[in-house]
C-alpha cells in the first residue's frame, strides 16, 4: 500500500485470538477484544497486539469514545493508565515508572484527530519477576486480555 492510498474503512482482525475473545461493553453495542500470541524479546519485553472488533473488523477508537465525542487527549493516554491499573502489581516498576509501552498499530493520518485510528494496539510489558514466575504463560496473557477489554470498554465512560 503506497502513502497515497487511503486506509480501508476497517482493518481486518489480525487473525484468530490466541485466547478466547472477551466481550467489550459499550453503551450501544457489544464488541470483542482479542490478543495475538505473545512473544518475548531478548531483553525480556512481553509483546502482543490487542484489538477491539465487531463482525466487520477492527473498530475505530471513535467507536469506543463517549457518546458526547472523543476527549481531547489521544485514546492511549486514557487506555494506558487504565490498562496499567488493571495489571497492578504485575508490571515491573523501574526508577518510579511502570515498564509498559503502548502504540497504535496504525498511526493517525491526522495527528489532530488521534481517535480516528483502528483500535489495535501494540503492547509491551516487563513483568515483576516474582509475580510473573507464579503464573503460567496463558494466565499472564489472560490477565492482559481481560485488563485490555475492561480498559477499552471504559473509554466510553471516560
Amino acid at each position: 500500500m503506497s502513502d497515497a492510498e487511503p486506509l480501508p474503512e476497517r482493518l481486518p482482525v489480525p487473525g484468530p485470538s490466541f485466547l478466547r475473545e472477551h466481550a467489550v461493553s459499550t453503551p450501544d453495542r457489544e464488541l470483542r477484544a482479542g490478543l495475538t500470541r505473545p512473544t518475548t524479546t531478548d531483553e525480556g519485553w512481553w509483546l502482543a497486539v490487542g484489538w477491539i472488533a465487531d463482525a466487520d473488523g477492527v473498530v475505530s477508537f471513535v467507536d469506543l469514545a463517549p457518546a458526547a465525542g472523543p476527549r481531547p487527549e489521544p485514546p492511549l493516554a486514557i487506555l494506558g493508565p487504565a490498562l496499567a491499573g488493571g495489571l497492578s502489581g504485575l508490571i515491573l516498576e523501574d526508577a518510579g515508572r511502570l515498564s509498559i509501552r503502548l502504540a497504535t498499530v496504525v498511526p493517525a493520518p491526522d495527528p489532530t484527530r488521534p481517535w480516528r485510528v483502528p483500535a489495535a494496539v501494540r503492547m509491551a510489558f516487563l513483568w515483576e519477576p516474582m509475580r510473573a514466575a507464579a503464573m503460567r504463560p496463558n494466565e499472564l496473557a489472560e490477565s492482559v486480555l481481560a485488563a485490555f477489554a475492561r480498559a477499552a470498554g471504559g473509554l466510553a465512560r471516560s
